[in-house]
């Protein structure tokens, strides 16, 4: 198992000016960091990719669909195409970061709802877009980690087992799923349970606390939650995901508006030890 904690605490664009900081949560005893791939070009992430071996972390990546222009279930056409450069421009930073692994609710534009469920058409309209972009992902050597996001902010799969189901119908193996915490949390009858039904579709985790703060001072079971996980085999990235109010934009995406933490240091210090005692533990 590796811990890593997600850039976007801070920023969605990493630079050098963010070393000194991922040479703190190196310190602090992280084996990775998430990495923001919003904008860019694949050299700039091959260039992330350089700083972060000279320091010595892992990394992942992590993205959304941030616009109706490329919505993967779209019922237009050029919107559609527009989704797989998308997505596969996705694909290429995150090879160039060195990374395996790319998640977020990379199945519809965040954010976007019409009022109703998916539909049969939408699910067929996803997996057209993503059989093209896992073709592309395997290619190079990268998983897509679709992520059940809750209803507020997505309508296609708001749970493990819609999700699941979706993955599994679709039958590629460079698209998987990720599980976090804080979704689960307002989703599922049984966060726990939900992930053990689908541990085998599992390739990342996302621990979250309830409030998006600091995990293990909000109430998500986390000590029933890892000795889930670590009976499953899991042994991939144990992710922090938490917000704060520093960049307006995200802020507001992600309806944060006060403060859960006294510090930054706070997120990535005492959740580090959240998880590291509680795994040690489970």
């Amino acid at each position: 198992m590796k811990i890593g904690f997600c850039m976007l605490l801070w920023t969605t664009s990493v630079g050098q000016e963010h070393k000194a900081l991922l040479a703190d949560l190196k310190k602090t005893g992280y084996d990775g960091v998430e990495i923001p791939i919003f904008s860019g070009t694949p050299d700039d992430y091959a260039q992330i990719g350089k700083m972060l071996d000279e320091l010595g972390l892992g990394r992942t990546g992590i993205s959304v669909v941030p616009t109706l222009e490329m919505n993967p279930l779209s019922d237009d056409a050029e919107a559609r195409k527009a989704a797989v450069d998308y997505l596969k421009w996705c694909v290429d930073c995150t090879a160039a970061l060195g990374a395996d692994a790319i998640g977020g609710p990379l199945h519809q534009t965040l954010g976007h709802f019409t009022g109703a469920g998916p539909t049969g058409a939408e699910f067929d309209r996803a997996r057209e877009v993503h059989r093209q972009v896992g073709d592309h992902a395997s290619a190079n050597g990268v998983t897509i980690a679709l992520e059940a996001v809750n209803r507020f902010e997505t309508y296609f799969a708001n749970t493990m087992d819609d999700l699941c189901a979706y993955t599994t119908s679709l039958d590629h193996p460079a698209i998987k799923t990720m599980y976090d915490t804080f979704h689960a949390n307002l989703e599922e009858r049984d966060p726990i349970d939900a992930f053990r039904r689908n541990a085998d579709n599992i390739v990342h985790v996302h621990i979250s606390e309830n409030d998006r703060g600091v995990p293990g001072r909000g109430h998500i079971p986390f000590a029933e939650t890892f000795a889930a996980i670590k009976a499953s085999g899991y042994d991939r990235w144990l992710t922090i995901e938490a917000f704060g109010r520093g960049l307006p934009e995200l802020a507001a995406a992600t309806r944060v508006w006060r403060d859960f933490a006294e510090s930054p240091e706070a997120y990535y210090r005492d959740g580090y030890r959240c998880i590291r005692e509680g795994w040690d533990a489970a």
